[in-house]
């Protein structure tokens, strides 16, 4: 039988789409795209806007009408927050809470065999059992999920409700899945989880201890983390990162609105001056390091003075890369009842200059390591014959060069930002 995935999201869901379909590999399915006629499509989905539930009802009824016979499951967190409203979507057969995604597997098989509908519900209180995920197959870096769940109740965010609480596996069990990556040849890790420095709350350990415990793991060369809150990126967890030749120079670190109004307003965690503190800590022993934030637009109490502030304030701090997007009301969120509302309209304007900043402070960024002979991890092929991979501070450079050299860390001299295009052409040495 033929099978397809869909992941929405984040790192996290592709670690987990990726386990899932490990699974249905090792009981004899083949794995295929939406247009070669699956029997089974399984969507991980995303629920942080509206716009990736429209994603994901999208999707559903795409793949029903490419593959009218094919049972389709759902999982993730819109499948948690709303599950009786994707069943109600015609053509799917199976909808599993974030607590039963480990039994998608037997679930497809009691389909095939009873033919009977399934839905699972779960509430965040009894959001406690623990996936393990690790991505594997599709490129040379794995995403290794370390956490789920938060416990922080940000006033916009439905994910410690479509996740539940923090919670991890232990450091050995994490230590073990690593050997598993290397011993399938990837070479870079990248660290991931919901709230991924708050690691450590299930089994009274540190995120610290596992950055260290994961640094001994034979065969990986390379570790990144995806992504942790200022509050919890510690000066022991840089200085070790700056000590470490596996961990590369590369940290993304939310900011959301560079206004302490606005930020209390969040419920966030940190204010704006613990924010520049903990970035020129990182730059006082990284210098190089690339520096990627999120950035939201729009949310309630963000006036014009907030905005400016904000956008000069990013703009001051020349970090390498924004990940913006506009404030988006979730259903149940403490948000949707605020006052001073910003008009959608505004809120897109605001997106709009800051990813022009962005396309500005990446291009600054890129521009300071021409000519530089840096080391590349290769990775995937692009047309007429070039390669592609990142540098430790991820800059995405391709070279012209044999599929042989892909899966190795090559020094590379970068040449060229080629127009338009977040990439460096470079020359193997």
């Amino acid at each position: 039988m033929k099978v397809n995935f869909h992941t929405l999201g984040c790192k996290l869901n592709f670690a987990e789409t990726s386990a899932l379909a490990r699974e249905f590999l090792e009981h004899g399915f083949q794995r295929t795209d939406e247009n070669h006629g699956a029997d089974v499509c399984i969507i991980n989905s995303c629920s942080v806007t509206e716009h990736a539930d429209k994603k994901c009802r999208n999707i559903i009824r795409r793949m029903h009408t490419l593959n009218p016979g094919a049972i389709i499951a759902v999982t993730g967190c819109y499948a948690q927050l709303r599950p009786d409203d994707i069943a109600k979507i015609e053509g799917v057969d199976i909808v599993l809470s974030n607590n039963d995604k480990g039994k998608m597997f037997q679930s497809v098989m009691d389909v095939i065999e009873k033919g009977q509908k399934i839905v699972t519900h779960c509430t965040t209180g009894d959001l406690t059992s623990f996936f393990p995920a690790y991505s594997s197959a599709e490129r040379t870096r794995s995403f290794l999920k370390v956490q789920d769940g938060c416990d922080y109740c940000c006033t916009y965010c439905t994910i410690h409700r479509a996740r539940g609480g923090s919670r991890n596996i232990s450091i050995e069990e994490l230590v073990h899945q690593a050997r598993q990556i290397a011993s399938l040849g990837q070479k870079e890790i990248v660290i991931t989880g919901v709230n991924t420095g708050d690691f450590g709350r299930t089994t009274n350990e540190k995120f610290i201890d596992l950055l260290m415990a994961l640094n001994k793991v034979e065969g990986i060369e390379r570790y990144r983390i995806s992504s942790i809150e200022p509050n919890l990126l510690t000066d022991e967890i840089i200085e070790f990162c700056a000590s470490s030749p596996k961990y590369q120079p590369h940290f993304h670190i939310p900011i959301q609105c560079a206004s302490d109004k606005v930020l209390r307003l969040m419920g966030r965690r940190y204010t704006i001056e613990k924010y520049r503190e903990r970035i020129e800590r990182i730059r006082s022993l990284m210098p190089d390091a690339f520096i990627g934030i999120d950035v939201m637009t729009g949310f309630p109490g963000e006036g014009e003075k907030e905005f400016i502030d904000s956008y000069r304030f990013l703009e001051e701090l020349e970090p390498a890369f924004l990940h913006i997007f506009p404030f988006s009301e979730r259903p149940g969120t403490p948000a949707v009842t605020f006052k001073e509302k910003v008009p959608a309209r505004i809120s897109t304007e605001r997106v709009i200059q800051l990813e022009q900043l962005c396309n500005k402070l990446h291009r600054r960024f890129y521009e300071r390591f021409l000519n530089q002979t840096m080391d590349v991890l290769l990775e995937s092929t692009l047309k007429d014959g070039m390669i592609s991979g990142y540098t430790g501070n991820y800059i995405r450079v391709c070279v012209l060069e044999d599929t042989k050299a892909i899966n190795t860390i090559s020094k590379v001299k970068l040449e060229k930002i080629l127009t338009d295009e977040n990439i460096i052409v470079g020359k193997r040495i």
